[in-house]
């Protein structure tokens, strides 16, 4: 009787398990491993879940559907924990057979021997992935701007917390806030969803300008604003500058080509641990605001640059301050000189010409670099007096070398949009001229791209100067808004190829330049390359065509009376240097 007992119990027992087994297999993904790992049962939710068959699941470990999502420290802490026979539990992403992704919630059981060691585990697993996908949209709706799908404030503000918070090999923090100069012009001109358009495509080459080095956020209309961290302001700069150079290219948007210039404001601040998240919070809102008003000062300035506001970079501030009193003195007291480079025609490697550079040395901050001191003088006004200096030199210069029978057939000269928009530039030039006795084929003026933005009024006055047989160069070609189509009627003679273009001379450079050489052959322009400072890249521009350079491969810039020499040199060594034809 009794035994009858224990058997009916006993077939209860096990019509549970059954009754389990069927539960589990049903509502769960179920595999069973070893004690090494190796998969030795999986159910058949298993199988449609990962998409692989039973047969091409057994025998394997689980790294067959490791998504490489984890870290190796993640499953060194989960195989830890299994091993002193403890139970684990978490949500792990695993990727399937044709490729997809899919999340589990998993608890996996260790059975141990009588040692207590684990001789095999037990997995049980729910799929998540459709969770996991709400999660992450309403994350994206949190944290994420709909239109470009860029960070928006609330992520900003987290992120620049947490650059306090993380250990950085840098030193400073450095914000960018940047706003579109004239961008509700555009969206009243074309539409708000041309404008949509638009800030898609900035938020695009804002992106790609900068690649893995900052974040990038959008916190509404057209305003952005980046973090950087970097080593020092200098390097805050170069970043700013090549935000400038990246969107000195015109936007296509749908087939129409527009062109967008930034604002950019920049605040630093070092990156010193051991705030406390109250004054953490506050120094967010502090740079931001900072960065903000200091691009608000660029604004004020006709936009398209940037300006720093920061406790340290007042000091720069101050020194252009002070740069601004003593440029004020500089003229008279001939602290102001030129020095020329050689521009050198690249088959013969004979010299033809040279550039004029305008150079400062101050009594008291040394050797000033034109990249800080020419933004002086233009914004005071008083690259006026200096550029009607500069031609003057100039063309005494150019007669001197004439007169002792210098082979050289022009000098150029730069002219600011300032001096070139300037009513009495024309009369003034000609008027030099006239008194040094010296022909205006000898005094190649070059203009940048910008300087005729305003085409009718830059057209008028560049037809009077070529009317006096004035040559007339475009400098810096291809970084700013030229109008092919309005280009074949401009009465110049030269396009200079701007350096950033053969600095770094990759295939889109490569294109660019083959391009404007090839559109000033059929222009029948002069077509000479800047920046060339290597051997290779004099090579490849002779094979794209390229007549005429200057660079420091041939020559750094050097006083007048180191010309002649030159002259003499690029004469007689020209085959020692290489200059052969293609």
């Amino acid at each position: 009787m009794r035994g009858a007992i224990i058997e009916e119990q006993l077939k209860m027992a096990l019509k549970k398990l059954k009754d389990i087994d069927y539960a589990l297999n049903e509502s769960s993904i179920v595999a069973i491993t070893d004690s090494k790992g190796m998969i030795n049962y999986v159910n058949e939710k298993f199988c449609q879940i990962s998409k692989y068959s039973y047969d091409e699941l057994i025998g394997q470990d689980h790294r067959l559907v490791n998504s490489s999502y984890h870290s190796k420290v993640f499953f060194k802490n989960l195989w830890k924990k299994l091993g002193n026979g403890e139970v684990w539990k978490g949500e792990i992403r695993n990727r399937a057979k044709d490729g997809s992704f899919y999340w589990v919630d998993t608890t996996i059981v260790p059975f141990l021997n009588e040692e207590g060691q684990p001789y095999q585990y037990i997995s049980i697993r729910n799929d998540i992935t459709a969770r996991k996908k709400y999660e992450e949209k309403i994350k994206q709706l949190a944290f994420y701007d709909q239109l470009t799908n860029l960070p928006n404030r609330n992520l900003l503000r987290k992120q620049l917390k947490e650059c306090f918070l993380c250990p950085s090999t840098e030193p400073y923090l450095a914000v960018l806030f940047l706003d579109l100069d004239r961008f509700k012009k555009i969206n009243d001109t074309f539409g708000h969803n041309f404008g949509d358009s638009t800030l898609v495509k900035v938020a695009e080459r804002l992106k790609h300008c900068l690649q893995n080095n900052a974040f990038v956020s959008r916190i509404g209309g057209d305003e952005f604003v980046i973090l950087l961290k970097v080593k020092d302001h200098h390097e805050a700069e170069g970043f700013a500058s090549a935000i400038l150079k990246a969107f000195s290219i015109p936007f296509l948007i749908g087939k129409r080509s527009i062109s967008i210039s930034p604002s950019i404001g920049i605040s630093i601040n070092p990156l010193i641990k051991g705030k406390s998240r109250g004054e953490i919070d506050r120094l967010v809102e502090y740079l931001i605001k900072e960065a903000d008003i200091a691009m608000y000062t660029v604004k004020e300035k006709g936009g398209n640059h940037y300006r720093f506001h920061t406790a340290q970079l007042n000091s720069v501030a101050t020194r252009s301050y002070f740069l601004e009193i003593e440029l004020y003195h500089a003229l008279e007291q001939k602290e102001l000189s030129l020095e020329y480079q050689p521009i050198v025609n690249t088959l013969t490697g004979t010299m033809i010409g040279v550039e004029a550079l305008l150079r400062w040395r101050s009594p008291k901050f040394g050797h000033v670099s034109p990249e800080e001191f020419i933004p002086v003088l233009e914004e005071t006004g008083l690259i006026k007096s200096v550029g009607k200096w500069v031609l003057k030199e100039t063309s005494r210069q150019m007669k001197k070398w004439l007169d002792e029978g210098l082979e050289i057939s022009h000098v150029a000269v730069n002219i600011s949009p300032i001096q070139f928009n300037d009513p009495l530039f024309m009369s003034d030039y000609l008027n030099i001229l006239d008194c040094i006795q010296l022909s205006p084929k000898y005094i190649e003026l070059e203009v940048t791209e910008t300087t005729i933005h305003n085409f009718d009024h830059s057209l008028q006055i560049l037809k009077e100067l070529s009317s006096y047989n004035v040559n007339i160069s475009i400098d810096d070609f291809g970084t700013g808004y030229s109008s092919l189509n309005r280009l074949k009627h401009l009465p110049i003679t030269s396009l200079k190829i701007d350096k950033s273009f053969i600095q770094t001379f990759d295939e889109d450079d490569r294109l660019i330049v083959k391009t404007i050489i090839d559109l000033g052959r059929n222009l029948h322009f002069n077509v000479i390359a800047e920046g060339i400072e290597t051997g290779r890249q004099l090579e490849l521009l002779k094979e794209l065509g390229c007549m005429m350079g200057q660079g420091y491969y041939f020559s750094k810039p050097v006083p007048a009376n180191q010309v002649p020499a030159l002259v003499n040199e690029f004469a007689e060594q020209g085959q020692r240097r290489n200059y052969q034809p293609c």
